[in-house]
């Protein structure tokens, strides 16, 4: 008689678990952005002449903020007022306000010195010293404020030069004057000679205004690069300009800011028919 064999029932396989979500990482948040410049219901007259009315805006800092506009519209005189620069400019008056980082920029007790050290400005016209040499444009600043450390000097100014992309093409000519550079070159030893004693912005009017087309691009390169550790604030009348260096835009109209946004949105999706008129050259 044949033995069956007995075949026992499959073992009952146990039931796998479903897999426990895992909870994504939190990111840090984001860091707000800081307002390098907090200006209020700004006002400048040059005698009887009012160049600009009733200004209020917040700058953001590292970013650069572009400001465009007709001639004669109170760009330059806005830039100026960032660092008390119109107060050079006999008979002109201010009214309303300007926080630099918080801090009252026109405290009665704040020495404009300090402010313009803090601020460093670039102006249209490069204007190198005359009687000076390369290397003596960009350490001017800081033998003014009493450095007199060579070695921290000459760090200082190949530090600068690096920064302004000048030195690998003045680094063997550094005793010539400074007048002696093609122009996009001096107006990179200006840029220089304003970084050399590290302010927190820089101011520029217009600086590219009077290059040719590759000291133009040079220009243009160094600001983007600059920043990425300084604050920026140019004022030009090139609206292409404006639209390839700038995170903001300001647009400025007889004194007045008619629009202030972020560039891609000032250019493609004005909210101002002023502002549209003006970018699409209707009058300017």
């Amino acid at each position: 008689m044949e033995r069956t064999q007995e075949i026992e029932p499959p073992t009952k396989l146990a039931a796998v678990p479903a897999p426990v979500p895992v909870p994504a990482p939190e990111l840090p948040a984001a860091a707000p952005v800081r307002n390098a410049f907090e200006v209020a219901n700004l006002n400048l007259w040059y005698g009887q002449k009012q160049a600009v009315r009733d200004v209020t805006a917040n700058l953001p800092e590292r970013g650069i903020t572009a400001i465009i506009g007709p001639s004669g519209c109170g760009k330059s005189t806005f830039l100026r007022c960032l660092n008390r620069m119109h107060e050079l400019v006999p008979k002109s008056r201010m009214t309303g306000s300007i926080r630099f980082f918080g801090d009252d920029l026109y405290d009665p007790q704040t020495d404009p010195a300090v402010i313009r050290r803090r601020i460093g400005m670039v102006f249209q016209k490069s204007n190198p010293f005359p009687t000076m040499s390369i290397a003596e444009n960009v350490t001017v600043g800081l033998r003014l404020n009493g450095v007199r450390n060579r070695a921290f000097l000459r760090e200082r100014m190949e530090q600068s030069l690096c920064m302004a992309a000048l030195w690998d093409e003045v680094k063997d000519d550094l005793g010539k004057p400074g007048v002696s550079l093609s122009g996009g070159q001096q107006q990179r030893l200006c840029i220089a000679r304003a970084i050399a004693t590290q302010p927190e912005v820089l101011l520029m009017d217009e600086p590219a205004s009077a290059l040719d087309p590759i000291a133009t691009m040079k220009v243009e390169e160094l600001i983007h690069q600059l920043s990425r550790d300084y604050t920026i604030v140019i004022v030009t009348h090139n609206m292409q300009q404006a639209s390839r260096v700038s995170n903001k835009t300001a647009f400025f109209y007889l004194g007045r800011l008619v629009e202030f946004s972020d560039t891609d949105q000032l250019f493609t999706r004005p909210r101002e028919k002023q502002t549209e008129d003006y970018i699409s050259g209707r009058f300017g």
